[in-house]
């Protein structure tokens, strides 16, 4: 997925991708990081680099590159206005929830606090964004992340949907055509043993879809 703004090669595009790309403390590999981000290897380790002497990374040679707890900081300030821009969008302005995700790229570069905590506090302090992602507290605290992909269901387990992630517009409209959006619950009713792709039911319907699509939703399982 890459990310069609043009704020792609901000430092703090490059601080939120850092983030949510990371899993544990691994380093995120600048390959992953440029793929994202729809620019080359090359243009992100220069801006890598730049960063590196801000005191925002930490780059480990042929491995990646990590935040620091300052550049930690202000890339969940950037999600914070991101994903509160978000809901503003879809609250207040009505937009499909496809199309909140490209415009708040570019909407939480252009304000500071100034603008967020009032915009927050407008809001009503949500918790999550409208694809169900937890918001970052004005304090700098990422509430925790709870649940289980849908790839990870076994055949005829049951689960409501809580999130999905990433928040690819493409992604977004197809899980939409089938019905799988934020609160709907479905079932698992087989996994084709050679591709993985999972067949589930939701409402009066059947659907199929592979297993990568399946590994964006996340949900709950419901207990008999």
């Amino acid at each position: 997925m890459s990310i069609r703004t043009g704020s792609r090669e901000s430092p703090e595009m490059y601080l939120k991708s850092i983030y949510q790309l990371g899993v544990g403390d691994a380093p995120v590999p600048i390959s992953t990081l440029s793929n994202r981000l729809g620019i080359s290897p090359v243009s992100a380790t220069e801006m890598i680099h730049r960063m590196e002497k801000r005191r925002l990374v930490k780059h480990i040679p042929y491995k990646g590159v990590s935040l620091t707890k300052r550049g930690l900081k202000q890339a969940l300030a950037v999600l914070r206005r991101h994903r509160l821009w978000e809901r503003f969008l879809t609250d207040r302005l009505g937009l499909p929830w496809e199309q909140v995700h490209d415009v708040a790229c570019s909407l939480e570069h252009s304000v500071g606090p100034e603008v967020t905590e009032p915009l927050a506090a407008d809001l009503g302090e949500p918790a999550t964004c409208p694809h169900g992602n937890p918001i970052p507290t004005a304090e700098g605290e990422m509430p925790s992340e709870r649940g289980l992909r849908l790839h990870e269901l076994s055949a005829g387990q049951r689960a409501v949907v809580d999130v999905i992630r990433p928040e690819n517009a493409e992604i977004l409209e197809h899980l939409a055509s089938h019905g799988v959006t934020l609160g709907a619950e479905l079932e698992l009713i087989e996994i084709e043993p050679l591709d993985g792709a999972r067949t589930i039911s939701v409402g009066s319907k059947q659907v199929v879809i592979g297993k990568e699509l399946a590994s964006c939703v996340v949900v709950h399982p419901i207990h008999a």
